[in-house]
């Protein structure tokens, strides 16, 4: 027996308004954040003019274009809401692991750009004036970068935005650029031209390592894969269920920020359809609750001695013979 749940109150539109509270939550974070960042590029913009620093030019055009990653996130979201159609029986959800693609490479893109600079100023150093300004203008694209991350993370991990966790992750990584121009300045404060380039090497290897993590999200995301504890949970809860006397299969899958969740289950042979229906139908209510973000569920049952999909192909084919 198969049958279709809905997060609580088996209700569509309260599963349409979850999922659309979501997509609110992190178009909320986007904005704010490049609200911020914007802010912050403006500051450091400023200092440039008055300083005329290359090394802060090149960070604060970074942190421009660095901010604009949440644009592609952003339309994900929206797209997201959308309704499933005859195409896309499922949703649109996935658009945000096609961002998380999107959002990866920016982050590859910027530890090339960082590393290719750091060689090229290591090759040919170039003096630095208005240390303090610079040093300063450092501090803020810091402090923007980060309170964007903590942000963009916080709420990406409470919505299950894989997606929205890797942009956090990128707008960490612009902090740390922007400490570099922080080191840089003190190295030119003591007369030390090699720091420039040294240390923006540093910052390519932390790029590289928060680039990792990032990409090993997405992947996972994009596999298929969920945290086993979920796995577990799910188990316990169905084996817990008045009825069911086995488990013997439970899959479970993002698609944007919610998952979705299959079960195989057996219970008693000689139950009614209506019986079997009841269990199906309970089991289905407290994944709901036990699972976070569980949307949907699909639950078939078996009945005792006859449990496992290998049943099914015999059972057709003798029910074709009969008639």
């Amino acid at each position: 027996m198969l049958h279709q749940v809905t997060p609580h109150t088996h209700d569509t539109a309260g599963k349409v308004d979850d999922s659309l509270e979501s997509s609110r939550a992190g178009l909320r974070a986007l904005w704010i954040s490049l609200a911020i960042l914007a802010a912050t590029a403006a500051a450091q913009a400023v200092i440039v003019a008055a300083s005329g620093s290359v090394a802060l030019l090149g960070d604060t055009l970074h942190n421009v274009a660095d901010a604009l990653t949440a644009v592609p996130l952003a339309v994900a979201f929206l797209v997201g809401r959308r309704a499933a159609t005859r195409a896309y029986t499922y949703g649109y959800g996935r658009a945000e692991d096609i961002a998380g693609i999107v959002i990866v490479a920016v982050i590859a893109g910027s530890a090339i750009a960082a590393g290719w600079t750091a060689v090229d100023r290591l090759l040919h150093p170039q003096p630095m004036t208005h240390v303090p300004w610079v040093a300063a203008a450092g501090v803020v694209g810091f402090a923007g970068n980060e309170l964007v991350a903590r942000y963009r993370i916080r709420v990406g991990r409470r919505i299950g935005s894989a997606a929205l966790v890797a942009d956090g992750l990128h707008a960490r990584t612009d902090g740390f650029t922007s400490l570099a121009v922080v080191a840089a300045a003190g190295g030119a404060a003591a007369g030390w031209q090699w720091a420039d380039p040294l240390v923006g090497l540093a910052i390519t290897v932390a790029i590289l390592y928060v680039l990792r993590d990032a990409a090993r999200e997405v992947y996972r995301r994009l596999m298929d894969a969920v945290d086993p504890k979920l796995v577990d949970t799910a188990e316990t809860t169905l084996r817990a269920v008045p009825g069911v006397r086995d488990v013997t299969a439970v899959r479970l899958r993002w698609i944007g920020h919610r998952l979705h969740a299959e079960a195989d289950l057996v219970v008693d042979a000689d139950l009614t359809l209506i019986a079997a229906h009841e269990v199906a139908a309970d089991a289905e209510h407290q994944l709901t609750h036990a699972v976070p973000r569980l949307r949907s569920a699909s639950v078939h049952t078996d009945p005792a001695g006859h449990a496992g999909a290998h049943h099914h192909v015999t059972l057709s084919h003798r029910r074709r013979a009969a008639r």
